[in-house]
């Protein structure tokens, strides 16, 4: 499976994972001049911004593993862009993960779990 299309697949199976977990999901694919958020949701009393990670094999290190620390700055940068040009929101916010792996081949996922607040 080709890099856009497991990520397209990731996101989709994401997206039914927090809607499981009692997210109500709120944008997808949110774009500012510090990058992208891959789905705005909220949980509870919380908004939450949720980047979805999904790797076939484990040559190159888990899905967590590829959050760099220059990802992790874009993302709290483009969480506090979107908090400033929304009206009504939760005061509370968070950063989650949602790490996919796939099979080697790409075609299934063999494990998919949400991790909460993912960055201090």
């Amino acid at each position: 499976m080709k890099k856009q299309q497991l990520g397209k697949a990731g996101e989709e199976l994401a997206c039914r994972l927090l809607k499981k977990q009692g997210y109500h999901l709120l944008e997808k694919n949110y774009r500012c001049r510090h990058g992208e958020i891959d789905i705005v949701a909220r949980h509870k009393n919380t908004l939450v911004f949720v980047e979805v990670r999904g790797k076939s094999g484990v040559s190159f290190g888990s899905p967590e593993e590829s959050v760099t620390g220059l990802k992790r700055q874009r993302l709290v940068a483009a969480a506090l862009d979107y908090i400033g040009s929304h009206e009504g929101l939760p005061e509370d916010w968070r950063i989650d993960l949602v790490a996919i792996q796939f099979d080697p081949a790409g075609q299934r996922p063999v494990r998919a779990e949400i991790l909460q607040n993912v960055i201090d």
